[in-house]
């Protein structure tokens, strides 16, 4: 059932794949068959929500985080591997590839230290060191090496030459100098040496630069700073790396603290003195000059390190601080997103959208337990109409006449007001009906804008004004996060820090690959997803989502799933990827409203009758799987994973992974930040998770902020362990300051003020 392609490859590329595998199995702690088997079917054009679900066999149960980090790897190694073969025959075209050089770059675990190993050799143009042997200055440089007791200026004179433009003894010997940097420069002992030790021993430094005291007081805590560089948390990188492209501080890579100029002093004759005895200088020159070319020497030395070398690395230890930064912040980012798109959907009831506003007014739609817009209205309650009462009468009527079960209110300008509006609405609503329950809720609005204005809007929307739009889109994120969420860019959502400090590319690939997980986690109705929804489903793409749903549109909704092969273009491969993943409820097969892959049914079939059931009951009860035995009813193509998984599933048929939906509690008379006491507790909706801490909406306006300290009485090395966004959560109040606009706020009932 799982087919291994046959290919004939040269043993030396054979040997590198090979490594490949190998190294993404130990960085995953999985055995290395697995990795070969998982990279063969995603080769083969599988997906990675296919791979996770539905061919856990073939790969050990190698679950989607896993496949999502072995796919990245994959390709950084393997863009590793081209490069390095690059590297390695144009070097060797110049003839300069030494037997310690290849071993060097073959034992490059990284681009930037590929591209550190290659630099010597990169110039197009010729070095001050190649004109300088042409000119002959090499014996130059060799002889003050060897008897430091030659006076340079004499040495340099006989070496003078019209020819090559050495008219006095000071070019000579620059060019000689500009020889022995290079070797120190080409020294792969010493340059692997020195740069692993500045890397685990160095320091990055941030200064303010003159006259940005003001403009960049957001960086104040960076104005004097230095901090080892291994140790350096990925949000502080990227922060430092903002000042710097802003034009606030000034970075250095630094030997050692230069706050503490003794212990600079120390570190950097370290780093020289192992220059020198890569040039064979001695180091004395360093401490003393007694002879007449150790002062020259000396100098020499100190140039190589502080001039070149130390350049040279500070530029790749940066890359490689901001490589690890900025996959740290892309891994907040996905989580942040994946859980404010598995955020608990409200369901099927009214919702009122509000898109506040100010001059432009607050934005009014009513959607029912479809998303079906049923009215829309514009209402002017803030400055400055202030028709504050005709807003409300306005609000009560479309409440009641739709029976409106919860209101949306977009976090954007005039949010606190609107919310106060809404409050009043509800008590009114009471007032008239108090057996009538209906909750409000703030909800980010981060995209709206975007997608109001977008062709899916207008082809979804096309009699609705644009400016409408974004309170529909609001009041639908209430119902079905996912379902309305899917139609916007994932970066547009807003859920992640420094976004726009990282690579693009990496960026929207990590993201995309958290939709389509999320989005096959859930699974989608073919017959009623929109065409955002469906193009996110394993397999499917933009062109068959738009197939899928014209087909729909011309014959009607699909009766079995075997009838998506019907549709234009989607082939046997499509219908193999996306089919587990597309339910059909009420239709002519029971099990296509499973997770159950059509290639499965025979087995779920098996247990169904094992267990008792009847042939159009796809719902057995827990009791009779667990008395059945999942080793009967595995074969050749099916183990135990995939039995276990059909039983799981079989006891709750398209169950939804999301959590119940609930919303907090706000406290009453607490709308404002002055409100805040210390040691209040509250109910609050955690609105996002950062690196050092978590964000928590606790219905005054302005966040507060849980530190990571303060989330537990244990060390938490990532806050996603004990929180996650929309998640509702009781905390207490440890420091407020309004003038900052700051509050802190600990999970930690117990914890005192700090």
């Amino acid at each position: 059932m799982y087919p291994v392609t046959q290919t004939t490859e040269h043993p030396s590329a054979r040997t590198c794949i090979d490594t490949i595998h190998s190294t993404i199995a130990g960085e995953l702690g999985v055995k290395t068959w697995q990795v070969k088997a998982a990279v063969e079917l995603l080769d083969g054009g599988a997906t990675v929500p296919f791979v996770a679900r539905y061919r856990k066999e073939a790969t050990g149960t190698l679950d989607d985080a896993q496949l999502r980090e072995l796919d990245e790897r994959l390709r950084y190694l393997r863009d590793l591997r081209d490069r390095r073969r690059a590297v390695l025959e144009a070097i060797d075209g110049q003839g300069m590839l030494t037997a310690e050089l290849r071993t060097a770059i073959d034992a490059a675990e990284t681009k930037s230290a590929l591209e550190d190993l290659y630099l010597p050799f990169k110039s197009k143009r010729r070095t001050k060191a190649q004109t300088a042997r042409a000119a002959g200055l090499e014996p130059l440089a060799d002889a003050l090496v060897r008897n430091p007791k030659l006076d340079p200026q004499r040495e340099a004179g006989k070496y003078l030459s019209q020819e090559h433009l050495i008219g006095d003894p000071a070019d000579a010997l620059a060019g000689a100098r500009a020889i022995l940097t290079e070797r120190a420069g080409q020294d792969v002992r010493l340059v692997t040496e020195l740069r692993g030790r500045l890397w685990r021993q160095g320091r990055l430094r941030a200064q303010v630069k003159p006259g940005q005291e003001a403009a960049g007081a957001k960086f104040k805590d960076y104005f004097d700073f230095a901090q080892p560089l291994q140790s350096l948390p990925s949000h502080r990188v990227l922060a430092l790396l903002r000042g710097e492209k802003e034009g606030v501080l000034a970075l250095d890579v630094m030997e050692a603290d230069p706050r503490d100029p003794e212990a600079l002093s120390t570190a950097r004759a370290r780093y020289e003195g192992a220059v020198a005895r890569s040039l064979r200088i001695d180091e004395r020159v360093l401490r003393s000059e007694h002879q007449p070319a150790d002062a020259w020497l000396a100098q020499t030395v100190r140039l190589a390190w502080r001039s070149r070398l130390i350049t040279r690395f500070a530029g790749d230890l940066r890359a490689r601080l901001f490589l690890a930064a900025e996959e740290a912040a892309v891994r907040v980012f996905a989580a942040n997103l994946r859980d404010v798109l598995l955020t608990a959907p409200a369901g099927n009831r009214c919702t009122l959208g509000l898109d506040p506003g100010l001059r432009t007014g607050v934005k009014v739609a009513v959607v029912d337990g479809t998303g079906k817009v049923v009215a829309t209205d514009t209402i002017y309650p803030h400055a400055p109409a202030r028709k504050w009462a005709d807003a409300l009468a306005s609000l009560t009527r479309l409440a009641r006449e739709n029976a409106v079960e919860l209101i949306a209110i977009g976090n954007g300008t005039a949010s606190r007001e609107t919310d106060k509006l809404a409050g009043e609405l509800i008590a009114e609503l009471n007032r008239l009906n108090p057996a009538r329950t209906v909750a409000r809720l703030v909800v980010s609005e981060a995209g709206a804008s975007v997608y109001s204005a977008s062709a899916l809007a207008s082809a979804e929307l096309p009699d609705l004004d644009v400016s409408l739009r974004g309170a529909v889109s609001i009041a639908r994120r209430l119902q079905d996060p996912l379902a309305e969420l899917v139609k916007i860019e994932p970066k547009s959502i807003g859920v992640g820090q420094y976004q726009h400090d990282l690579t693009p590319k990496m960026l929207d690939r990590s993201l995309d690959a958290v939709v389509e997980d999320c989005v096959n986690a859930v699974g989608v109705d073919a017959n009623t997803a929109s065409p955002a929804l469906l193009a996110r489903v394993a397999g499917v793409g933009t062109l068959l989502s738009e197939n899928i749903v014209a087909h729909r549109n011309v014959h009607g909704p699909f009766a079995k799933r075997s009838d998506l092969l019907k549709v234009p273009r989607l082939g046997a491969k499509a219908y193999e990827q996306c089919a587990g993943f597309l339910r059909i409820s009420g239709g002519a097969e029971p099990l296509d409203r499973t997770s159950i892959h059509p290639e499965a049914y025979g087995v779920a079939r098996k247990i169904l009758a094992a267990a008792g059931a009847s042939r159009n009951d796809v719902v057995v009860s827990s009791g009779a799987v667990a008395a059945l035995e999942a080793q009967e009813f595995t074969d050749e193509a099916f183990g135990l994973p995939t039995v276990r998984d059909i039983m799981t599933e079989l006891v709750k048929p398209g169950r939804d992974p999301r959590p119940q939906f609930a919303t907090a509690a706000f406290a009453e008379g607490i709308d404002k930040i002055s409100d805040l006491d210390v040691g209040m507790v509250l109910e609050g909706t955690v609105s996002n998770v950062a690196a050092f801490g978590a964000f928590v909406d606790i219905g005054v306006h302005q966040d507060g902020l849980i530190h990571v300290s303060a989330m537990a009485n244990r060390f938490v090395a990532d806050p996603h362990e004990v929180v996650k966004s929309g998640q509702v959560v009781r905390v207490k109040v440890l420091d407020v300051d309004p003038g900052r606009k700051r509050i802190s706020l600990t999970l930690r009932l117990d914890q005192e003020r700090s």
